[in-house]
């Protein structure tokens, strides 16, 4: 059963102002007690940083019964152990980060901050699960997707997670067509195929503005990308182990010879 007004934290690295994180404690605020600890500005493509070379300084914006709410100056995983070890006397029931702006399918979770957040709340023993939207629009509509961010959040709150996995939730734009359904997915193949635009500053100083162009190669049956081109919310089962187990018996025969 689920437990009666449970206790969820909130994160995501876009910011404590993006529309996808006001969406999401919106939602949440129907199901429990709210704890939101943000960054204050938006920090994607933090992964797993931590600060360790100058303070954290969380400053509490919400104060309510119910209610509470913090941004830093920290990345997505500051805001987790923040939380975790400062701001919070309760352990949070769940975990929960996003809605992202934009996809974090494919090889996008390495990069990212809100499955980093998600991670590190799975390594603390937390059900922790990541929303991505598949728009990287400020003005990306995120109402169709609230209802399924509902119902899984409602059922993590029930039913829990297995130990050691979390999950990496991506949802489909829905202006074409109604969202499908959901699809437990595996990763699929992709990469980023970087470029430096280089420019020169008025002091005579050369700059680069990182770009590139995202190239999915997952179009593999039951990836999270083949998934997502068909409609529906691909949600793919995460764990920070990251050791190769099918290759230990193979490396142990070469290394014994």
């Amino acid at each position: 059963m689920i437990k009666k007004q449970p206790l969820i934290l909130i994160t995501n690295d876009d910011g404590i102002d993006a529309p996808g994180i006001r969406a999401l404690i919106d939602a949440m605020g129907k199901i429990g007690r709210v704890v939101v600890v943000a960054p204050d500005q938006g920090r994607s493509g933090q992964a797993h940083a931590i600060t360790v070379n100058h303070p954290l300084r969380p400053r509490l914006l919400v104060n309510k019964h119910d209610h509470l709410e913090y941004c830093t100056n920290g990345t997505p995983v500051d805001c987790v152990k923040l939380a975790l070890k400062v701001i919070m006397s309760e352990k949070p029931d769940i975990i929960v980060s996003g809605i992202n702006h934009g996809t974090n399918a494919s090889i996008n979770i390495v990069y990212s901050g809100t499955m980093a957040a998600t991670i590190e709340g799975c390594m603390e023993g937390i059900p922790s699960v990541g929303f991505s939207l598949c728009d990287f629009s400020l003005d990306a509509d995120f109402k169709p997707s609230i209802p399924w961010v509902t119902q899984i959040v409602l059922s993590i709150l029930k039913d829990g997670l297995p130990k050691g996995i979390c999950l990496n939730v991506n949802i489909p734009l829905s202006s074409k067509e109604p969202i499908k359904g959901m699809k437990i997915t595996r990763q699929g193949d992709g990469n980023w195929a970087e470029e430096f635009d280089h420019r020169i500053d008025p002091r005579g100083r050369d700059y680069y503005w990182m770009t590139g162009k995202y190239n999915s190669n997952g179009h593999e049956s039951n990836t999270d990308e083949w998934a997502l081109e068909r409609g529906y919310i691909s949600i793919q089962p995460v764990t920070f182990d990251l050791t190769a187990h099918h290759l230990i018996s193979l490396l142990e025969k070469q290394l014994s010879q």
